[in-house]
């Protein structure tokens, strides 16, 4: 860690009255006495946002279908506009990235495209940690290719159930591997993986790689295109702050641009001719060619006020405060809460550069109670099973005086057994 902290309360006063995103907050609707720490899982309502979605909800009154054509931002090219809006946050050219679908559904359409099993190029490559449904959707592509997943699909294990190391990673790429697909964040631990390293390896032994990025995006600057990252997603919901739904972003590097989607719908079209009502898709030369229906306005409609104010407060200014806040977390846990009877440990990696925007603590008894002792107190963090307990300090609403209490009540919900008066009863959601 390059800052001298400390773990007295004055501290965290001086570092809010000395940050530069500090507005940013009133920018946000904070839910009353509430730290929330869940900005990794759905980020909060911004002002932005909200006037972006009474806008939309303004043109389809006043001018009903008219809207796809005369709305502000023409809601026949939303989704190429909430593209070129997000590019910079990844580093894609504006044409190489579209708002469409669902995170699920563009692994399904990207993967299609590439995974085209030949000689001895059958398998595709993940990693044991990835979130499940980029798992079941590399399965299913398995299966529609009239192949065994159990056979094809080749998992990286995990040496401590937390982290990945790229070198291994790296030596399972071998010649019998045709698409790998990794998650740009481990949601678990936060470990953040270098992309730039993969995509070069992968390259070197012919082997087609993508990322999901959606742990990443709005709180780790990329640089997809630079890399020569083939394909990428991730949702707008989480760093991005689009609303629990919202469309999710397709990322395609522009070499690949003469490809043929497979999972084809007539918003892939070129514009020019979308209205044309020819039975033969004539693809657009972009990643909107990946598009499949038509987007969802309303649902996607919060995206650009949130896109703008995260623009505004820029994504390197967002990237520094992020790994600020996390280092001061990780350091109030290991000064306070490591030794017993706290027996705290953080399993994100130590390196701030080497995470994304969430820390991950775990505890060999009690940790879902405790995670319920800490809601009980106004926090919202989230919980993985077995152990995991995850607080994400989010730079554009967060505070260090709020990653601070956290820590506290942590304490004291150790101290004083609070996390006794819990059950180990999950809800649906966690």
């Amino acid at each position: 860690m390059n800052h001298l902290f400390s773990t007295d309360k004055d501290f965290a006063v001086k570092m809010d009255q000395n940050d530069p995103l500090a507005a940013f907050r009133d920018h946000f609707y904070i839910p009353a006495r509430t730290l929330y720490m869940d900005g990794n899982s759905l980020g909060l309502l911004s002002k932005e946002a909200e006037y972006s979605i009474k806008r939309l909800l303004n043109e389809w009154r006043d001018l009903g279908i008219k809207g796809w054509l005369k709305g502000k931002q023409p809601w026949f090219y939303f989704a190429e506009k909430m593209g070129e809006m997000a590019s910079g946050l990844v580093g894609a050219h504006p044409e190489e990235l579209i708002m469409t679908g669902a995170t699920t559904i563009n692994i399904h359409s990207l993967v299609s495209t590439f995974y085209w099993p030949e000689g001895k190029r059958t398998r595709i490559l993940a990693d044991s940690l990835n979130f499940p449904t980029d798992i079941y959707a590399l399965k299913g592509q398995i299966r529609m290719k009239n192949m065994d997943p159990s056979e094809e699909l080749i998992l990286v294990d995990s040496a401590d159930g937390y982290t990945l190391n790229e070198d291994d990673i790296v030596a399972k790429m071998t010649e019998e591997v045709a698409v790998t697909l990794l998650p740009s964040v481990l949601y678990r631990s936060g470990q953040l993986l270098d992309m730039e390293y993969l995509t070069r390896e992968a390259h070197k032994r012919g082997i087609i790689i993508g990322f999901d990025c959606s742990h990443s995006a709005g709180v780790v600057p990329h640089r997809l295109s630079e890399w020569g990252v083939d394909f990428a997603v991730f949702c707008s919901y989480k760093y991005l702050n689009g609303g629990p739904g919202s469309s999710a972003f397709l990322y395609l590097n522009r070499r690949h641009f003469d490809k043929q989607p497979v999972l084809t719908g007539w918003f892939g079209n070129k514009k020019e001719t979308q209205f044309d009502m020819s039975l033969d898709f004539d693809h657009a030369p972009n990643a909107g060619g990946w598009q499949i229906s038509s987007p969802g306005i309303l649902g996607s409609s919060p995206v650009e006020g949130s896109l703008q104010l995260i623009n505004e407060a820029g994504i390197e200014a967002i990237r520094s405060k992020s790994m600020t806040l996390t280092d001061y977390l990780v350091y109030l846990l290991e000064e306070q809460l490591s030794g017993k009877p706290y027996s705290f440990k953080v399993v994100s990696p130590a390196e701030a550069s080497r995470r994304s925007g969430h820390i991950a603590i775990t505890r060999e008894k009690d940790a879902f109670k405790i995670n319920e002792a800490l809601k009980s107190k106004g926090v919202v963090p989230d919980f993985r099973p077995p152990a995991l307990i995850r607080i994400a300090p989010s730079p554009l609403y967060n505070t260090y005086q709020e990653v601070w209490q956290v820590a506290q009540y942590l304490k004291e919900i150790i101290d004083d057994r609070e996390f006794e008066k819990f059950s180990d009863e999950r809800d649906a959601v966690s």
